[in-house]
């Protein structure tokens, strides 16, 4: 028999059910909920409200008082719906490099880049991997983040991925957060593969997609759409292919150069991720289709360059998310919530659009229909910060984490 517990009484409850997907938010958009309350039935939200009326329903159903003795704002469960935790080693030098003045082919060529990740994380068992997914994790949910996309991407070759995607799937039964994996076998073309890059994508798709759906690994295919890794031509194929299987596409797009976004909107993709090359052409073109845009801001501070251009997306009418890309190359940091304030700050996003972009925006990035809001059915994950105005969970940048993290309705 499903628990009922009864968590209040909460300053503050954002609960995000009114706000649209597409297009900029006013903060004035933003309503609380004073002195609430949240009902919980097992693992999801059976209803929210003023916690003193919630109290009178709470003794009808024998509910478990949670009682809070301080002010909280309470938010949805954050959601991070680009990341890269399944690796082993460090490219600490490349980062050293690469702000010296370094470029990506000299990194590349004293032994960096991607294809150094992919060489260590070969050299790694399924149960080194997945220990370093569950660390990464249980990092990120202390952080209030609830959902987390894994990719994978540094195996390179059918049996290196499957060992990855393996790895993930393991860890999700030793973390609390719900772990959603890609399989990103197109990240670059391998050192060691004999065959040009459509060769690859023909090969790869054709011994890994049947096992992908055979062990439920994942039900989502990225492609890295770039000049150093694979045009568009080379993908359409690769794609078109994991559709006719039944996968979700999401993809790495315009983040050196221009193409891929035109890629994801003509093959009507769940994602387009990163955006930071995109102009108006392409912004005009997500805007105007159901693909959401994912910014990544980890990226940008970690490789120095221009971020997604956010308040062009968002007035141009387009869907939102942000994302952190915790990776060991580009994106190092791993930290979403102060990753979600510094591109707030650069691109002028109001706090609306920041908690919006790494909750039900996020969550639609993902496909995902149960979680990033606060409403009754929806998953019962969210978190609480000991403070007495959301505002101040975006003025601290990061520093001011959550209290408390309640996941599928239990406090982590």
């Amino acid at each position: 028999m499903e628990k009922y517990k009864l968590i209040g009484p909460i300053k503050q409850l954002l609960a995000m059910e009114d706000l649209s997907l597409k297009g900029s938010i006013e903060d004035e958009e933003l309503h609380s909920i004073e002195n609430a309350g949240i009902l919980i039935k097992g693992e999801r939200i059976h209803s929210i409200g003023i916690f003193s009326e919630l109290g009178k329903k709470a003794k009808d159903l024998n509910a478990e008082i949670i009682e809070l003795h301080a002010d909280h704002v309470c938010v949805p469960g954050f959601i991070d719906a680009h990341t890269h935790i399944c690796f082993s080693g460090s490219r600490a030098r490349d980062y050293a490099m690469r702000n010296a003045g370094k470029s990506y082919l000299e990194i590349a060529e004293a032994g960096g880049g991607i294809w150094d990740t992919v060489t260590q994380t070969r050299k790694s068992d399924q149960q080194e991997l997945t220990y370093g997914v569950i660390k990464r994790a249980n990092t990120l949910l202390n952080q209030g983040i609830t959902t987390i996309e894994v990719k994978s991407g540094y195996g390179l070759s059918t049996k290196e991925e499957l060992k990855m995607l393996r790895a993930i799937k393991n860890a999700q039964d030793s973390t609390e957060a719900d772990l959603i994996s890609t399989c990103l076998a197109g990240h670059m073309l391998p050192r060691d593969f004999d065959g040009d890059h459509r060769t690859y994508l023909d090969a790869i798709s054709n011994s890994l997609f049947p096992v992908l759906k055979e062990e439920k690994l994942t039900n989502r295919i990225d492609a890295f759409i770039e000049k150093s890794a694979f045009l568009p031509s080379d993908i359409y194929p690769y794609f078109k292919k994991a559709k006719a299987m039944g996968f979700d596409i999401t993809v790495h797009a315009d983040q050196f150069s221009v193409g891929g976004s035109e890629v994801a909107v003509k093959l009507n993709a769940i994602s387009a991720d990163h955006l930071e090359a995109s102009t108006k052409n392409e912004i005009e073109m997500l805007a105007n289709s159901d693909v959401i845009s994912v910014a990544l801001p980890g990226a940008s501070i970690g490789l120095g360059c221009d971020f997604t251009p956010a308040r062009k997306i968002l007035n141009a009418g387009g869907a939102l998310a942000i994302a952190s890309d915790w990776n060991p190359g580009s994106a190092p940091m791993g930290d979403l919530l102060t990753q979600a304030c510094i591109l707030g700050t650069f691109e002028k996003l109001s706090n609306a659009e920041i908690l919006a972009g790494i909750t039900f925006r996020a969550a639609a990035a993902l496909n995902l229909k149960d979680r990033g809001r606060l409403s009754s059915g929806m998953l019962a994950d969210f978190n609480l910060f000991q403070t007495d105005h959301f505002n101040e969970i975006f003025y601290h940048q990061g520093k001011l984490t959550p209290s408390q993290v309640w996941k599928r309705g239990d406090l982590i």
